[in-house]
Parts: structure tokens; sequence; C-alpha cells
């Protein structure tokens, strides 16, 4: 039986983290506020400092709070883009089939915030956009694509829509979804179906929507581009499974010709 007090697996470590999210939750600590000196909430939970410390160290890992050397504990500003970055680090790992089901998740998202995007786009964010595809066309006009300037651009944009959503968890979350893996695997996707320019195309389209305020359309024009690649890596395990077995996987190829 857990001892009185303790969390529902019996960890005292755990019941600081519950009691520590419970003050975050109801407002009785905010960002940048500091937690009550450890004494203190060691007496007033009825755990040892031990557990106390463990806690405040898993909580830190997670971006929730922060330890400063000689000034005490004190919540994070709660940023998102920090706190759900482990994300990133569990797509990374993935295989294949949880791979499908990643690129299915960030399909459902990306839909979501272009659609969101639309609506709230800044002119300034607009051009922003359109000046990372005019990086790349040049490139496409004399048929010499670099994978990796390619592959910064396709983040850059998508990463820039999303924070255009207006929605702060929504970008983080895409955010986290764009590791290094999971661009190895689109680069491999694309130039597989030998549709590197065809993707490019379509980046555009989805900003031309952006332009035109039509959240239908950019929503509708988003789904379609990302649906591609998910397609293809549900159906060819084999070739994104080649990148699994990757230590260091490789999107830094010769500069490919774009048909």
């Amino acid at each position: 039986m857990p001892e009185p007090g303790a969390a529902p697996n019996g960890s005292r470590t755990g019941l600081v983290i519950e009691k520590v999210k419970r003050m975050i939750s109801s407002g009785e600590l905010r960002a940048g506020d500091r937690l009550p000196i450890e004494k203190e909430l060691a007496a007033r939970w009825g755990v040892s400092r031990g557990s106390l410390r463990e806690a405040v160290r898993a909580l830190a890992a997670l971006g929730i709070l922060e330890t400063r050397q000689g000034d005490g504990t004190y919540v994070t500003q709660l940023d998102p883009a920090v706190m759900l970055a482990p994300l990133g680090f569990y797509a990374g790992l993935q295989g294949h089939a949880r791979v499908v089901e990643l690129l299915a998740l960030r399909r459902t998202l990306e839909t979501e915030s272009a659609a969101l995007a639309a609506a709230r786009i800044s002119d300034e964010q607009l051009d922003r956009l359109e000046a990372i595809l005019a990086q790349l066309d040049s490139q496409f006009a004399t048929g010499h694509v670099d994978p990796e300037r390619f592959l910064d651009a396709d983040t850059d944009f998508h990463r820039s829509i999303a924070v255009a959503s207006g929605n702060r968890a929504l970008a983080a979350v895409v955010d986290s979804l764009m590791t290094r893996t999971v661009r190895a695997r689109l680069w491999r996707a694309l130039t597989e179906r030998d549709s590197v320019a065809e993707a490019h195309a379509e980046h555009r389209a989805v900003l031309a929507a952006l332009l035109a305020r039509d959240p239908q359309r950019a929503s509708i024009r988003m789904a379609s581009h990302l649906l591609g690649v998910e397609k293809y890596a549900e159906a060819h395990p084999a070739e994104m499974g080649a990148v699994d077995r990757d230590a260091e996987p490789s999107v830094d190829p010769a500069p490919t010709d774009a048909q």
C-alpha cells in the first residue's frame, strides 16, 4: 500500500511532481514565480528533501522548473516550444511503422495550421514565406537542387506557417516533428518519387492560398502536399527503413537534378 499522501504508484517524488503541477494549474504559482523554500515544501507535503530534489530535477528536465544557483527554484516561462521538445526525441527514435503514424499526425496538424494561418497571417509573414521559396527558385530554374538547402527551406516554410497560425502549442508540436531523421525520410521519398520540383510547386500553391486568405483552400493544399510523402512511406517500408539503419541519415548527397 502507498504511504498516506503519496502518489498512486507510491512514489513520494511523484507526489511532489503532482503537487507542483497543481500549484501551477491553479494559479498559485505562475510563470517566473519562485517556489517556497525546500524546507517549507518538505514539511508541507510530508516528504524528504531527497524526494523533493529528485522531483525538481525531473521537472527541470521537462522545462517546467529551473534552479538558479544561490537563488532558489523558479517556474519557467512554460514555453510550449521547450516543454513539447521531447516529442522530437520520440519522433526521431521511431521505426517505419510509427513514422507513418507520425506523418499522418503531422498532416492533420499542418492542415489545421494552414487554415488558421490563412485567417490570421500578417503581410510580413507572407513576405517571409515568399522569401523562403524565392531562395529555391533559382535552383529549380537551373535544374540543380541542393538537398540541404531544399530541406532547410521546406522546414522553415512549414514552421513559419505553423507560427502564423497564432497557436503556440500547435506550432511547437509541428516544430518537434521536424527531426533530422524525418527530414532524411522526406528527402528519400521525394527523390525516389522524382518529385522534388513537384513539392516546390505545392509549396507555391499553399502560399497562393494563404495570399488569398482562403482557409479552406489553404487546408486542402497543405493536406494534398503532405499526403504524397505519407502514402509513399506507407507503401515503401524498405526504402524508409533504410533511413532507420543509418547511424546518421544522409541528406547531403551530390546535388540532384530536378525534373
